[in-house]
């Protein structure tokens, strides 16, 4: 990296000043060594969790989650804000990273998307997420990424040759961003994932988006969403502390992680433009195959449970099949009727690091 462009990285190396000498400050100030070392389990997974975070479409929440909920067996309103409260330090860390580097995103797409997902977050916590049991809070993670995964290994060796962005539907960015944000907001208030997940996939797919492009958009749009969703159920906690109930480990565990991934997130959003993307995404998309089995298998989940589970992955798959066709056929425009887009229009990314 030359000297020109680490001059350029002041944002980010102010950022890191600003988080730690406040980290350190609550640490002292609260005397939570121990608590710390209580804790030490939970940092040393999201070290492999914010690589994650920085390097794929998928928050440390992906790793948080199942690790607080399956392994340490905890609650999944607990997953869900632990996710949301390591993301608002992790992904604002790699989001402040990618965009002191000007890695191109795709701010067409985003900007709605912000917005749909500050009505969506809100909402979903408010009215949704208190009334859903823990046991299909766990299976809406596990569907989730489980349909990401799979996604992923149909398509990986397209999805890494793509260069560029198809300007197809591109008319309707306003529109098509706030759905994934309004609906990704609410599956985020109940996971404390998936609009990252949605908003990328709609770009690979629908747009034929590069990863470069969509994986730092997916960086930037869950550390928004991580950021409004731990802020508002903090909010609904003091409000109503009985009904919006916030368990204290979560404090806890984002102490001992926060500082990880403070760092292992960018480093992720670095390392990932110096190599080949195909082994992680195959390891990743691997790792959300085998956590929709263990959910299933731990939870003992039969019946209509497990009937309703396996179809609920075949259906999000075949949305993002249809994703795919739209993205890929001009005669599906024509059959809607909606207006085809004739001439390009310039995207709003920003200028992409030499």
């Amino acid at each position: 990296m030359s000297r020109r462009s680490l001059s350029k990285m002041w944002p980010f190396g102010l950022w890191l000043l600003v988080f730690y000498c406040i980290w350190l400050g609550l640490v002292v100030w609260g005397d939570e060594w121990e608590s710390i070392r209580a804790h030490w389990g939970i940092a040393l997974a999201m070290a492999l969790g914010s690589y994650v975070a920085g390097s794929t479409p998928m928050g440390g929440g992906t790793v948080g989650f199942p690790v607080l909920v399956l392994l340490f067996d905890m609650p999944g309103s607990l997953g869900r804000n632990f996710g949301l409260a390591v993301q608002s330090i992790g992904m604002v860390s790699a989001g402040v990273y990618i965009l002191a580097a000007r890695r191109p995103i795709d701010w067409g797409l985003l900007k709605p998307a912000m917005l749909g997902s500050l009505i969506g977050m809100p909402l979903g916590a408010t009215v949704i997420a208190p009334y859903v049991p823990d046991l299909w809070v766990k299976l809406t993670f596990a569907v989730v990424w489980c349909s990401f995964g799979i996604m992923h290994l149909i398509k990986l060796r397209e999805l890494v040759e793509t260069e560029g962005v198809s300007d197809l539907w591109r008319d309707w960015d306003r529109w098509i961003g706030l759905a994934v944000g309004l609906t990704g907001g609410i599956v985020a208030s109940l996971t404390g994932v998936g609009i990252d997940m949605l908003i990328y996939a709609t770009l690979v797919l629908l747009y034929r988006a590069d990863l470069k492009i969509a994986i730092p958009t997916s960086v930037v749009i869950m550390a928004f969403t991580s950021v409004v969703g731990i802020g508002w159920n903090v909010f609904l906690s003091r409000l109503n502390p009985s009904f919006y109930y916030m368990d204290p480990e979560v404090y806890a565990n984002w102490l001992a992680a926060a500082p990880v991934v403070a760092l292992g997130a960018p480093f992720g959003a670095l390392i990932v433009n110096l190599i080949s993307r195909t082994p992680t995404l195959l390891a990743v998309s691997m790792l959300c195959i085998l956590q929709f089995v263990w959910t299933i298998v731990q939870e003992g989940v039969t019946g209509m449970a497990l009937a309703a589970s396996i179809a609920a992955v075949l259906a999000v798959n075949g949305l993002f099949h249809l994703l795919y066709q739209c993205g890929n056929d001009r005669p599906i425009l024509e059959d809607l009727h909606l207006e085809v887009p004739t001439a390009e229009v310039p995207m709003e990314w920003a200028d992409a690091e030499d």
